[in-house]
């Protein structure tokens, strides 16, 4: 099966995170893969939930026993893409080969896009309706799960979106905002249900909350400790997100 085209682009761009599956492969924990690779455990786990997000099926396994002491394996869809890596390397040797001059490599980094936004969820256009002056585009992110973005007619056409066209959806982790039990859903927003995998503590802000989906992909959002305490929060409780349509940017392969 085909690797899904916005990952190959990003191992193409980001072999450095590829790299860390390798890691994973030898050493069985995101702890000491994380220490191989010399960034930290909280980067490790950004790049794997990017990866596992852009792909069809996750391709890294976390078993349990806590922050730090669970473990880690590949999936076989990890052991395939780390391949892929490996075939992908000899190829970018080829390339630079090729190469006619400096001037080119610098222009193609000009043309590779790089995005603050922490949540990066795939999926496929599987409704578009125009409202006024913008066109609101739902989303399929697999798992029966389904989002909705409000964009421009603008974006619609320089996207060229139509039912089916596979997209990734670009979210602030600010703009994810965890619901307490007695809270209600804002009229138009998403509201997903998601499970607590890590609590990320900051004593110089908020903390960062990792939650699992039920179609295998991640968010993050960020919540204030006293909110969390007084809500109980803690790992492997089920929670209920929320974000506006709004806020949902979409992308496409170049």
């Amino acid at each position: 099966m085909p690797l899904p085209a916005l990952l190959t682009q990003h191992i193409a761009r980001r072999p450095q995170r590829i790299a860390l599956l390798q890691h994973i492969a030898e050493q069985g924990s995101i702890t000491r893969a994380a220490k191989a690779a010399g960034i930290s455990y909280k980067a490790a786990w950004d790049a794997i939930d990017e990866l596992n997000n852009l792909a069809s099926r996750p391709l890294v396994e976390r078993s349990t026993g806590g922050r730090g002491g669970g473990g880690a394996r590949l999936s076989a869809e990890g052991e395939r893409v780390l391949r892929l890596y490996q075939r992908l390397q000899a190829l970018q040797a080829q390339f630079l080969e090729a190469a006619e001059d400096s001037g080119d490599l610098d222009l193609l980094g000009r043309l590779m896009l790089r995005t603050s936004a922490r949540n990066q969820l795939q999926g496929q256009v599987s409704g578009l309706r125009r409202e006024g002056r913008h066109d609101r585009v739902s989303l399929a992110l697999g798992g029966g799960l389904e989002i909705e973005a409000l964009i421009t007619h603008d974006s619609t056409d320089r996207l060229e979106l139509t039912l089916g066209t596979t997209v990734v959806a670009l979210l602030k982790a600010g703009w994810v905002q965890l619901l307490g039990d007695e809270d209600k859903v804002e009229v138009g927003s998403n509201c997903l249900t998601a499970v607590v995998e890590d609590v990320l503590t900051d004593e110089q802000g908020p903390c960062e909350v990792r939650l699992a989906l039920g179609n295998g992909q991640t968010l993050c959002a960020f919540a204030q400790a006293q909110w969390l305490a007084r809500q109980k929060v803690t790992t492997g409780n089920r929670v209920r997100v929320q974000f506006k349509p709004s806020h949902v940017l979409l992308g496409v392969p170049v």
